[in-house]
């Protein structure tokens, strides 16, 4: 086995963390992604640039559980909460997948305080799809 290899770093240097400016936000997009094993919530600014996010395996959920309305809720409980601390009120939602959490976030990001001023429907739905194989000569 390889010896394990640390980096030494003078006393004098800092790591520079780059954090998007979050001042004076007050709308913001939610984009929310239920599929049959989880619940993603991401929530974004104007620019695309995430202010947060939180998922419901994050939040404790395991196995199947994560994919539950109860599990979607309480995510978009834990959004809700960081939108408010950054001011954001107005928001934004797109929803993306076929999961049983998709109506229950919508519903706790309303019933929490926050103004929605869009709800679209962007779930990918194939036309068509691949060319076919070539049929088979015998």
């Amino acid at each position: 086995m390889a010896k394990k290899q640390t980096i030494q770093k003078a006393e004098g240097e800092a790591k520079k963390e780059v954090k998007p400016k979050v001042r004076g936000i007050k709308e913001a997009s939610v984009y929310i992604t239920c599929t049959y094993n989880n619940t993603v919530i991401t929530l974004a600014n104007q620019n695309g640039d995430v202010l947060g996010w939180s998922t419901s395996g994050n939040l404790g959920f395991k196995g199947s559980k994560k994919a539950t309305p109860f599990a979607a809720s309480k995510v978009a409980d834990a959004i809700t909460q960081k939108a408010q601390k950054l001011g954001i009120d107005k928001v934004r939602i797109y929803v993306k997948g076929v999961g049983g959490g998709r109506d229950s976030a919508i519903r706790s990001l309303v019933n929490k305080g926050l103004d929605v001023s869009l709800i679209k429907d962007v779930t990918p739905i194939p036309h068509n799809g691949c060319r076919a194989k070539k049929p088979r000569r015998i």
